[in-house]
C-alpha cells in the first residue's frame, strides 16, 4: 500500500508539472474517497494544498466530518457555504419553468441535487483559477464505471488518482493513511437528500461492483444492474460528441 500511495503521489506531482501549476485542491464533503484525496494531494504539495468544504443544503454531519478530513492531514482548508446561493438559482429556476407551464416535478428532486453538485464544481474551478491549482476528482473505479457521479459536477475535475480503485481499494488505503475510522466505516452517502445512500439508490453494493470489476462471478440480478448502469451513463465518461466529419 505504501508503494501505491507513493505511485499516485508523484503522478499527481506530475501532472501539475505538466499543467504548469503551483498545487492542487480537493472538495471535501466528509466521505471516505475525499479524505482519501486530501491525504494524497497534501503529500504531492504539501505546501500548496487545499482542501474546500462546500455545505449545500447539507447534514451537519458531514461538515463535522469533512473538519475531521481536515484535521487528520493538516491540508489547509476553506469553507464556502453554498446554501443561499443554491436557493435563489433554483428557485428562480423553477419559477421560469412554473410560469412557462413546463415544469416537472417528479425530476425535481434530481435535478436540486445535480444543481448543487454543479455548483460546488463550479466553486472549486474559481478557487482553483485563484489559486493556479488543478481541481482533483474523487470518483473510484466502481463509480466511473457505473457513472455513479454527476456529469459536469464531481465528474468535471482535471485528475481522477482513484479511478483505478476498487471502493474496498479506497477503504484500505484510507487505513493505511489515517483516515478517521467513523469516516472509513460511514455508510457511503452522496448528502442528496435526507437518509440517501449511494447502495439504496443504485440497487447494488460496492463489495458487488467490486466483485464484477476483478472478474469475479456475482449473482445475476446484481450483473444486469451494473451493466445497465455502465450502458447508460456511458455519454458521462466521454467528451460531448460532435457529428462526423
Amino acid at each position: 500500500m505504501e508503494q501505491k500511495v507513493e505511485e499516485i503521489v508523484q503522478w499527481l506531482r506530475t501532472q501539475a508539472e505538466k499543467a504548469n501549476v503551483d498545487g492542487l485542491l480537493v472538495g471535501v464533503s466528509g466521505g471516505i474517497d475525499s479524505a482519501v484525496v486530501a491525504h494524497l494531494i497534501k503529500r504531492a504539495y504539501p505546501e500548496h494544498s487545499l482542501g474546500v468544504i462546500m455545505p449545500c443544503k447539507s447534514n451537519p454531519n458531514d461538515q463535522d466530518h469533512a473538519q475531521k478530513v481536515v484535521d487528520s492531514c493538516g491540508i489547509q482548508s476553506m469553507v464556502i457555504d453554498l446554501t443561499e446561493t443554491h436557493n435563489v438559482m433554483f428557485g428562480n429556476i423553477v419559477e421560469q419553468l412554473k410560469s412557462n407551464e413546463t415544469y416537472n416535478g417528479a425530476q425535481e428532486q434530481i435535478a436540486d441535487a445535480n444543481l448543487r453538485a454543479r455548483l460546488r464544481m463550479s466553486t472549486l474551478y474559481t478557487v482553483a483559477t485563484n489559486h493556479r491549482y488543478l481541481v482533483v476528482g474523487t470518483d473510484n473505479a466502481a463509480e466511473w464505471y457505473t457513472g455513479y457521479f454527476t456529469k459536469f459536477g464531481d465528474g468535471g475535475v482535471d485528475l481522477v488518482p482513484l479511478v483505478n480503485l476498487t471502493k474496498g481499494e479506497v477503504r484500505e488505503m484510507a487505513q493505511f493513511l489515517g483516515v478517521p475510522d467513523e469516516i472509513v466505516n460511514k455508510k457511503p452517502s452522496a448528502g442528496l437528500w435526507e437518509g440517501q445512500t449511494d447502495e439504496n439508490e443504485m440497487g447494488t453494493s460496492y463489495d458487488m461492483i467490486d466483485r464484477h470489476l476483478k472478474g469475479e462471478s456475482i449473482p445475476d440480478k446484481d450483473r444486469e444492474i451494473i451493466e445497465a448502469m455502465h450502458k447508460r451513463t456511458a455519454h458521462k465518461r466521454d467528451i460531448a460528441p460532435g457529428p462526423p466529419k
